[in-house]
This record gives structure tokens, C-alpha cells and sequence, in this order.
């Protein structure tokens, strides 16, 4: 019988703020309800991991405003989800749907404030290591740490022509330092025509030609976060394009309430 490898087809990547005075409430809606009842149970959604930005990590991001996070304090908690790439529309479809029909049920949160949600479609990977970890077990590599790296092309330039330009410098270089194990480049993936969802989205994140970066640590960035003041300066100088968003996370601990008294 032949194998037939997971296939990724989009990422879900959502950064959300609680409302001041509910973050615990907040994360335990998330974790034992809305992860599971929002994702993970529907068609298609075969991984996902969650991230948290504390104040002291929030303090590192740069630049101090930008078309992700319009300040720096903005966007607490990340979810990132796989969604397997043959059944990427039967996904899109069920997460409509449910998502409004669990609103309609009283299983909303409504003290909570979306910074940037979208969709993304994977386009490249750089690795550290020859057989390193497949973009597809990222999340189950349980990674120590995530930078989020949001890049806008520079102006008469080509996306393509950017990111393989990033990919073949910067990116090889910053990998090459050993923080860094995988970093994953990814396209908008523009919502359906239909898309209707009972709360706001938050900022659009760039022009339609913007590239996120997922950057995959087996640490936390915090040591190494010199590296990533450098590799945005390092894009900046390849004449690529400039970095709008960089912002260091860190796993949650699930089943627990660590760090919703570090957000602020």
C-alpha cells in the first residue's frame, strides 16, 4: 500500500487579546471549550498549538506600531492550526458554520478582542538541519518557543522575487546561528466570498502581498533575541523588505492558568 504523507494546506493564525479583568476566564473558555468545540473536532484540523506573549515578551517586540499589532502591548495569546490540505474547503465551510452556531448556543466570549486573525497558506521552509522537523509536526514537536515575523516587500519588488531572496540569505543565515530550527514563510489566504463570523477579525496585517514567518525555537526566544533584531535588519539591508511586525512567544501550559497574571 502506498503512504500518503499529510499534505498542509492552510494555517488558521489568530492573536487575541482578553479584556482586562477576564483573563482567566478567558483562557479557560479557550482551552476547554473553544479550541476543541471551534477547531480541533471539525473536518481537517489535524494540529494546532498555542502560544502566549507575556508583558516582558511584549516588551521586545519591534517596531512599536505596525499593521498586525497596533501597539506593542496588543495581542496576548496566539492559536495557530494546520488544516490538511485535501480537505481545506470542507474545513472553511464547518468552521463557519459552527463557530455561529456556537454563538448562537451562549458559547461565545465576548470580553475578548481579536488583534489579527487570518488565514495563511504555507509557501516556504528553511531548516536548520538537513532532516529536520517537517512543517507538518511542528506542533507536535512541541516547540520551546515561536517568533511571529510579519515582512512587507519592499517597494518595485516582487513577492517571490522577496522571499527567495530572504529564504537564500537572511533566513539561511539566521538558521545557521543554531536558535533558530525551522522557519516557515506563508501567503494570505484571502477569506471566502461568504465569510461571516459574529465578531471582528482585528487589523488586516499588511498589503495582500505580505509574508508571515513562523519561526519555530526549541527555546525560549528571549535569549536569542538579538538574532531577530538582526534578521530584520539583515532584510531590510538585502533591499527585500522591511519588518512590520516581530514578536517572540512561548508555549502555554495547558490545563493551567500560568502567565494570565503576566499579560500587562
Amino acid at each position: 500500500m502506498a503512504l500518503t504523507p499529510v499534505k498542509l494546506g492552510y494555517s488558521l493564525f489568530t492573536l487575541v487579546d482578553p479584556a482586562r479583568g477576564h483573563e482567566v476566564d478567558y483562557n479557560r473558555w479557550y482551552e476547554r471549550d473553544h479550541r476543541y468545540s471551534g477547531c480541533m473536532v471539525g473536518p481537517g484540523w489535524f494540529t494546532g498549538s498555542r502560544w502566549v506573549a507575556t508583558k516582558a515578551l511584549k516588551d521586545l517586540r519591534f517596531p512599536e506600531t505596525g499593521p498586525v499589532a497596533t501597539k506593542t502591548e496588543n495581542g496576548s495569546y496566539l492559536a495557530t492550526y494546520w488544516v490538511h490540505e485535501p480537505d481545506a474547503e470542507i474545513a472553511d465551510a464547518w468552521a463557519q458554520k459552527q463557530v455561529g452556531e456556537l454563538y448562537a448556543a451562549g458559547r461565545g466570549f465576548a470580553e475578548r478582542e481579536h488583534v489579527h486573525t487570518a488565514q495563511y497558506l504555507p509557501d516556504s521552509t528553511v531548516s536548520a538541519q538537513d532532516h529536520g522537523v517537517p512543517l507538518e509536526l511542528a506542533h507536535d514537536h512541541h516547540y520551546g518557543g515561536l517568533v511571529t515575523v510579519m515582512i512587507e516587500p519592499a517597494e518595485g519588488v516582487d513577492r517571490a522575487a522577496a522571499l527567495e531572496a530572504i529564504d537564500n540569505g537572511p533566513a539561511e543565515k539566521l538558521v545557521g546561528k543554531g536558535a533558530v530550527d525551522l522557519i516557515s514563510s506563508w501567503r494570505m489566504k484571502p477569506w471566502p466570498s461568504d465569510h461571516s463570523v459574529p465578531m471582528k477579525m482585528g487589523n488586516d496585517g499588511g498589503t495582500s502581498d505580505r509574508i508571515l514567518q513562523m519561526l519555530f525555537l526549541e527555546e525560549s526566544p528571549v535569549d536569542c533575541w538579538q538574532q531577530i533584531i538582526d534578521y530584520a535588519a539583515d532584510i531590510a539591508a538585502s533591499g527585500a523588505g522591511t519588518v512590520t511586525f516581530a514578536s517572540p512567544f512561548i508555549p502555554t501550559v495547558v490545563g493551567t492558568d500560568k502567565y494570565t497574571d503576566e499579560l500587562w
